[in-house]
């Protein structure tokens, strides 16, 4: 008789832990069922169309490769600088500093973690957003004037 009773208490208790372990992580809301996290989805065109056949457009056009490069190896835990010097190394120039804390496919998700009061950023710390990769490349073309 005694078995048949540690036996079913080991059975509640493993039913109960297991059913603990089957939630969404809250972490995931966005991913799994959607949310409030804003996503900027890149431009229709891309600022060197804008260039035409104007002498500007060859160095658009690299801008854009190395924009597009830079972009494409952002990983998760990775510190860039979203005002005053996307795709530079996050330095004393910098407005508004991010961190990557998720990748998706062609979108980066990024956390504000700290600006300065010149920045548009400003008040905006660890606030997330998703950014489709041709959004984080225009930044880049952007802040290079084109």
């Amino acid at each position: 008789m005694r078995r048949m009773w540690v036996g079913g208490g080991l059975m509640l208790v493993l039913a109960g832990c297991s059913s603990i372990e089957t939630r969404p992580n809250p972490q995931d809301e966005d991913v799994l069922f959607g949310s409030n996290v804003p996503v900027y989805p890149a431009p229709k065109t891309n600022r060197c169309v804008a260039h035409g056949k104007s002498s500007l457009r060859s160095s658009c056009d690299d801008a854009l490769y190395l924009g597009t490069t830079y972009t494409r190896r952002l990983s998760v835990g990775d510190e860039v600088c979203i005002d005053g010097g996307y795709g530079d190394e996050v330095g004393p120039a910098c407005k508004a500093r991010a961190a990557v804390i998720d990748t998706g496919t062609n979108r980066v998700k990024l956390e504000v973690r700290s600006t300065k009061p010149d920045s548009r950023w400003f008040n905006s710390e660890m606030r997330h957003a998703w950014y489709e990769e041709g959004a984080l490349v225009d930044l880049y073309l952007a802040e290079r004037g084109y």
